[in-house]
This record gives structure tokens, C-alpha cells and sequence, in this order.
């Protein structure tokens, strides 16, 4: 055990996260503006959207919910928002471009939802914990992009409305690799329980029977 590990371990952190029987995934903002090379906000996720597909795929083939977020600004919002003063090219992400459409790489079907966000986390000002407790989930999958942004951000959010939650390391990209491992060892100290995508898809397979 490092010293570092030794003193979240003393602190009382990184306990193991209980699964239930009734998971959703939640697959945040991979829209062109993240996973599109061409704009400056995007860096190539192609792996993390290819082992996020393989929970997806499985998940909506024996009813679990499916459901993605984006992020999309009207041009009213661009001054008004704190956020956009601070993350300013996050302001190109505006209702009715590419940059805010799912990439289909994906695999989104017309039937999956799709929860607009003006926030970082999923849940902040979306009906999304009310789906959730709609369909009775107990607990959550989360993936997408950024993992030290909006994931991060959903997953502080998931737990504290009551989910478990699962985080799949390889289903998860940011910009850089020091903010993304250092967002998910803090959510697996604190969190979530982060693993893969093969582990959550045993899991699955499981739960579905």
C-alpha cells in the first residue's frame, strides 16, 4: 500500500460500493464537441466511445435504460453563465450545431434519451434523478467525457441522490491523463467504485438474468 493509499485507508475512505439489481447507464456528453477533433474543445475518444458501446449495446438489448447527456446553450446564455466565463470555449457548444449532437459512433438509437444540460453534472437542473426513480434504478453506470468535468461532476451528484455508482475507468475520457487519473482515484476513494468495462458488462450480463 503507498503512503498515499495508507492515508485514505486510515481516513476511512475507499469502502466498496454495494451493487443492486436494477442498473442504468448514464453516458455523459460524448457530442462532436468533445469527441471531434476538428474543434478545439474535442480530444480523440475513439476507445473510450468503442468500450462504452460495449455496455450500451448489451444494456438497451435487455432493458436497461440507455441514457446520454449534452451539453447545448442557447445564445442568451453565452454572458449570463459564470461557467462560460471561466471554460469560454465551452460556449461554441450551442443549440442546433454538430458540436452538440451525440456522435453516432456511440450507437444511440432514436428510442435512447437524451438529457440537455447547461451544468456539468447530469443531474443539475434536468429531470434525470426523476427518470431514474421512475424506473426504480438502484444503481447507476456512468461513462463519457470529461472524467475530471462532467463525469466527475455526475458522479459527486449520483450519490448524493441516493445511487450506487459505477465507474468503468476505460469508458471514460478526458483532455489530459494527469486530471484523469487523478478524478478517478478521488471518485474511487470517495465515490464510486471505479473498474472497467469488462467487469460492469459480467455484472450486467448478471443482473439481467
Amino acid at each position: 500500500m503507498s503512503d498515499q493509499d495508507s492515508v485514505y485507508h486510515t481516513a476511512g475512505f475507499g469502502g466498496g460500493v454495494p451493487r443492486g439489481v436494477r442498473p442504468a447507464i448514464v453516458v455523459v456528453d460524448f457530442a462532436y464537441g468533445f469527441t471531434d477533433t476538428q474543434y478545439p474543445t474535442a480530444a480523440d475518444m475513439g476507445a473510450e466511445i468503442a468500450a462504452t458501446r460495449t455496455l450500451t449495446d448489451f444494456a438497451r438489448s435487455v432493458g436497461i435504460p440507455v441514457i446520454y447527456t449534452t451539453i447545448a446553450y442557447q445564445p442568451w446564455e453565452i454572458k449570463a453563465l459564470p461557467w462560460l466565463q471561466v471554460a469560454t470555449g465551452m460556449a461554441a457548444l450551442q443549440v442546433g450545431t454538430r458540436m452538440v449532437e451525440i456522435d453516432q459512433k456511440t450507437g444511440i438509437q432514436n428510442s435512447d434519451t437524451v438529457i440537455v444540460k447547461h451544468g456539468a453534472s447530469a443531474f443539475f437542473g434536468t429531470n434525470l434523478s426523476a427518470l431514474l426513480t421512475g424506473a426504480r434504478v438502484d444503481t447507476l453506470v456512468v461513462t463519457g467525457a470529461t472524467t475530471s468535468g462532467c463525469v466527475r461532476a455526475t458522479v459527486v451528484d449520483a450519490v448524493q441522490s441516493g445511487f450506487n455508482v459505477l465507474v468503468p475507468s476505460d469508458c471514460c475520457a478526458d483532455r489530459a491523463s494527469a486530471p484523469h487519473a487523478a478524478n478517478l482515484y478521488d471518485m474511487a476513494q470517495k465515490y464510486a467504485d471505479v473498474t472497467d468495462s469488462t467487469d460492469v458488462l459480467t455484472w450486467l450480463r448478471a443482473v439481467s438474468g
